[in-house]
């Protein structure tokens, strides 16, 4: 019987005042990492995994720990000269261990999954989006079946594959572990005749009609989650969510940038050139903006605080208006002496810089 004089908690890589729980939290990740199945073919990895099952069956046993930690290095643990897997699998919970690695969670259905989410699309006008609204809407989804508790059996009995206790002896790799049941998946028993009311799915489909309440300030693409309106999970898992995706109609007068609206605004001649006080319409309401003398067409002004209110920062975007000349199409012989004397008046020729020379 030879003397282990190898340093356990440098192996796992905790300090010699670790908790249990740190311990075993430091076990399951290397275990992970060096697993031989995760690792096959690797001889490094395989003693690797050899040793940190030696530091964790000292470690993670208080008892032999407080030997350990009297004895120090010359600790002497039996059993781990030429180590031997026989049985040792027997001394620790590794359906708990490596419940992760082979995709199994011990004394749980083989099929507990989450339920799918619904994903629907709602259409919004612009004033919709602007407030927030409440939307009634009607979806149909999975729920569990209440005339079998979701069992999809109308009877049972004892599952004779695992009699009862929902697991089975399997091996995987180096260990004999126990998985669940493919015959009753997990829950220890069989369906002798199945619920009428679901066919033995232990789901029905159920629609229903429900109020959305849509948030003030959403835009093409935002997403409201209804929290476990989704379809019914498998297995005792939860359901999943009821995803409603924001389209917005568009609108015949503003256009939406992020938190920001845009508008062209037409103006005449006149109001261009002499200036004026005009009303602009805006997503609530309407604003006065002062016309400068000599607008030019084209040209941006912007209205401060006249746009979306930001969902994440509540804060107000802004209204960017763009000028438009609006030329009459029929001028009068009058109207047209006029525009004459005023195209006289120009001392500046308007294309200068862009004509070929």
């Amino acid at each position: 019987m030879s003397t282990s004089v190898k340093d356990y908690y440098q192996i796992l890589g905790v300090s010699k005042d670790a908790s249990q729980d740190e311990i075993k939290k430091a076990f399951r990740r290397l275990a992970r990492k060096y697993h031989p199945d995760l690792n096959p073919g690797d001889k490094t990895a395989e003693e690797k995994f050899k040793e940190i099952n030696e530091a964790y069956a000292v470690l993670g046993d208080p008892q032999k720990r407080a030997e350990y930690d009297r004895a120090g290095t010359a600790y002497e643990f039996p059993g781990f000269e030429g180590f031997k897997w026989s049985g040792f699998e027997e001394a620790f919970d590794f359906g708990d261990i490596f419940g992760d690695i082979f995709g199994t969670r011990f004394g749980a259905a083989e099929h507990y999954a989450r339920g799918e989410d619904i994903l629907m699309e709602v259409e919004l006008t612009l004033e919709d989006a602007f407030t927030g609204v409440t939307k009634p809407i009607s979806i149909t989804r999975t729920i569990n079946c209440d005339a079998c508790n979701s069992t999809g059996a109308e009877s049972s009995q004892t599952c004779p594959m695992c009699r009862g206790t929902g697991k089975i002896q399997t091996s995987k790799g180096f260990f004999k572990i126990a998985q669940t049941c493919p015959e009753c998946h997990g829950t220890g028993r069989k369906i002798t005749s199945i619920c009428k009311k679901c066919g033995g799915r232990g789901k029905t489909v159920y629609t229903e009609s429900v109020k959305v309440k849509i948030p003030a300030g959403v835009d093409n693409g935002s997403i409201v989650k209804l929290r476990g309106m989704g379809n019914a999970g498998t297995g005792g898992g939860p359901a999943g969510d009821l995803l409603i995706e924001i389209t917005i109609r568009p609108h015949p007068v503003f256009k939406r940038k992020g938190d920001d609206i845009y508008l062209q605004l037409p103006v005449t001649f006149g109001e261009a050139a002499f200036g004026a006080k005009i009303e602009v319409p805006t997503i609530d309401g309407t604003a006065v903006m002062k016309l400068p003398q000599g607008t030019q067409g084209g040209q941006r002004f912007k209205l401060s605080g006249k746009g979306f209110i930001s969902p994440k920062t509540k804060h107000r975007g802004d209204e960017y208006v763009d000028i438009k000349i609006v030329v009459p199409k029929d001028i009068p012989e009058s109207a047209k002496e006029a525009i004459n004397k005023i195209e006289a008046l120009y001392k500046e020729d308007p294309r200068k810089g862009i004509r070929r020379q």
